[in-house]
């Protein structure tokens, strides 16, 4: 018996559904269940063929299970080692070669020092740093400033001067954060991938509040939405991410990637609406069916992505024939907002 296993927390409308859809297709020889995890002994194999991972983002207790699971056969659906080794800057990094477009983008110190550190630990650090040099990258006033590794809006802000800047920046502690143009955008879609195939284009406005945001029809072409199927397809094939989001903003026709870090992204049938939560049930269970049937005994039966793979044949990542740099064009001159601080 090939089990699958789903592996979450407070989270109810999602695992239990899919659960109930990978059994009701009686597929001989695979059969789900809520994931059970028992005494862990180093070394020891997992129950299950297949693990959907809903929460070990929370709770390092289940990441090192999960990293156990895998080296003893199981597919872990996120790949549980490059999830640990991943963050939004380095997604960025990594798109800027394989052709998506992404807001530009700095990464900033932590405002105070991590603990256990003095000023001699940052002495190969340019200080003070050249903030109208950065701005002038930027493009200008409004930017964005959120934490390279996180999610869920928390510690985000809008900035739309230097004073905004500095006070934000001294709340932000021993975070690292990012410093990013904001895209002014026409129109905005959340896009998921499962499987690295199956992908749904969802009209979404974060300006609404958390329950409307999946209630919005942007009228764009048909291309751009194709488009955008390529481009979720490409950073996602990339990454080596089997349950992941990604969001675009539109700006003059050019569909920027906000955010497309999102392995466990929100799956509750009440945020993101009836028709959308089928479509991630049923694809969903049929992706973690697949991987089961797949599953080798013993074997490595986790997705790596091609960064890695061509990481591991000595080839970098590079942009295919035809994609858009235009998320580089070179931006406003910044103005003089007001006098930088050091």
């Amino acid at each position: 018996m090939k089990k699958i296993g789903i592996l979450h927390g407070k989270e109810n409308s999602f695992p239990e559904a899919f659960v109930e859809r990978v059994n009701a297709k009686n597929v001989k020889g695979v059969q789900a269940e809520r994931a059970y995890v028992d005494e862990l002994i180093q070394g020891n194999p997992s129950n299950y063929a297949v693990m959907i991972d809903r929460i070990s983002q929370d709770v390092p207790f289940y990441r090192a299970y999960l990293k156990n699971a895998a080296l003893n056969g199981t597919a872990v659906l996120n790949n549980p080692f490059w999830w640990s080794a991943d963050e939004k800057f380095f997604n960025n990094c990594l798109s800027t070669k394989v052709g998506l477009p992404v807001p530009r983008t700095i990464l900033l110190p932590s405002k105070e020092m991590p603990p256990d550190t003095s000023a001699q630990s940052f002495r190969n650090l340019k200080y003070p740093l050249d903030w109208e040099r950065m701005l002038d990258y930027l493009g200008g006033f409004p930017l964005f400033m959120k934490p390279h590794s996180g999610g869920g809006w928390k510690n985000v802000y809008k900035v739309h001067n230097f004073d905004e800047f500095f006070a934000a920046y001294n709340e932000t502690d021993t975070l690292v954060m990012l410093l990013q143009e904001a895209i002014e955008f026409d129109a905005y879609f959340r896009c998921y991938c499962l499987g690295g195939k199956y992908v749904r284009i969802m009209d979404y406005e974060p300006r609404n509040p958390h329950h409307l945001r999946y209630v919005a029809d942007h009228k764009v072409s048909k291309a751009l939405r194709e488009q955008m199927h390529e481009l979720v397809l490409r950073i996602n094939h990339a990454l080596g991410y089997d349950f992941n989001t990604v969001e675009f903003a539109i700006r003059d026709g050019i569909p920027y990637a906000i955010d497309f870090c999102n392995p466990a992204p929100d799956a509750d049938i009440h945020s993101v609406g009836e028709e959308n939560f089928e479509w991630v049930v049923e694809n969903a269970a049929n992706m973690a069916i697949e991987r089961a049937l797949a599953h080798k005994e013993g074997g490595n039966n986790l997705t790596w992505g091609t960064f890695v793979h061509d990481s591991a044949a000595g080839r970098m990542p590079t942009e295919p024939a035809g994609a858009t740099a235009a998320a580089e064009e070179k931006p406003k001159k910044a103005g003089k907002a007001s006098k930088a601080k050091k």
